[in-house]
């Protein structure tokens, strides 16, 4: 029997097709309301620059406006791209969200710069465009920031030193997980978009584990696309959209997200298909019963401690009744009422 591990959520933020990046908040703070009463374990968002489709580029202001809304539920980013930011000015963002939602805040960090080479250009002009070479540095230093404040010290982060703040790293191939495993962190693989190196990434962050003051044995989370619905056919269907998605960034096109009725396959070469389904590997699509024995799979090939889902479906009502019908399928309790 499978062990029931946490699931939780990975909210892009979607843009869609007719709607604006202040509705795809408003949905945003929608779901992890929807998402704490199903009773998932955590609540993050991730850092995009540039691209019309994903409303969470102020990641730090879009934790804080989902962790006013909610209560329980752990909220924090998945992740900030450290590259683009000053360790300084991160702790200092995230020692405020910890000040003011105690004991509910994580920090997951990211190497990429979670955007195009322009446009990291223009988030790094101070910096340097080779700033990712610095990551492990920065890292170090971030952590630094979060360490209780020494006699004589003549910088300090405020808020943010002395907080227990949980940091993690991220990776879609083999280089963070090597890192996460060296510093003793918890590690989020993102096979959502980029599976090829998971179970490669999982095996160096476990071989490479040395303990530290934050854990004692490794702890890794998989990033999946999960699209669930009353039957198969109705799942694969929500799904389009995502597919379509992902053909378009084989041309080079990043939109906003379109209804699944968009999607028409003759409209696009084998290669791009290719690339979307490639990409799109590690994903959950069906009914409860169909979810069900899919993450059961998916656990027993990577001993994944937990599970991380995006859905990026059209219509917003049918993205919540997904994550519904993930929840039941793996027997979830409601933790709560949502917040009023």
């Amino acid at each position: 029997m499978i062990r029931r591990i946490p699931l939780s959520v990975l909210d892009l933020a979607p843009v869609t097709q007719g709607s604006t990046p202040a509705i795809a908040l408003s949905n945003t703070r929608d779901l992890a309301r929807h998402a704490e009463h199903l009773g998932y374990h955590r609540y993050w968002l991730a850092e995009h620059h540039n691209m019309a489709g994903i409303a969470s580029a102020a990641t730090a202001v879009v934790i804080g406006h989902v962790a006013s809304a909610t209560s329980t539920i752990r909220v924090g980013a998945g992740g900030i791209m450290l590259p683009n930011h000053a360790p300084l000015v991160i702790a200092e963002q995230f020692g405020t969200l910890e000040s003011l939602y105690p004991g509910r805040i994580d920090l997951g960090l990211g190497r990429a710069p979670g955007t195009d080479q322009r446009t990291a250009r223009a988030l790094r002009r101070h910096i340097g465009i080779d700033s990712a070479d610095t990551f492990p540095q920065d890292v170090v230093e971030l952590q630094s920031w979060f360490l209780p404040v020494q006699p004589g010290q003549a910088i300090q982060a405020v808020p943010g030193a002395g907080l227990n703040i949980p940091i993690w790293l991220l990776g879609s191939s083999l280089y963070s997980a090597e890192l996460a495993g060296k510093l003793g962190l918890p590690f989020a693989f993102a096979s959502h978009f980029a599976p090829r190196f998971l179970m490669q990434a999982l095996d160096i962050y476990r071989r490479s584990f040395t303990p530290s003051e934050t854990l004692d044995r490794p702890h890794a989370m998989v990033g999946i696309s999960a699209v669930a619905a009353e039957t198969d056919d109705e799942a694969r269907h929500l799904f389009r959209s995502l597919r379509h998605r992902f053909a378009a960034m084989a041309r080079g096109v990043r939109g906003l997200l379109s209804p699944p009725d968009d999607f028409d396959e003759r409209e696009w070469s084998a290669a791009e298909l290719a690339f979307a389904d490639e990409s799109l590997a590690c994903s959950v699509v069906g009914s409860e019963a169909s979810v069900r024995s899919q993450l059961e799979d998916l656990i027993a090939r990577t001993a994944a401690d937990e599970l991380i889902l995006t859905s990026q479906i059209f219509d917003h009502a049918a993205r919540l009744r997904s994550y519904t019908h993930v929840a039941q399928a793996w027997e979830m309790v409601a933790v709560s009422e949502p917040a009023t």
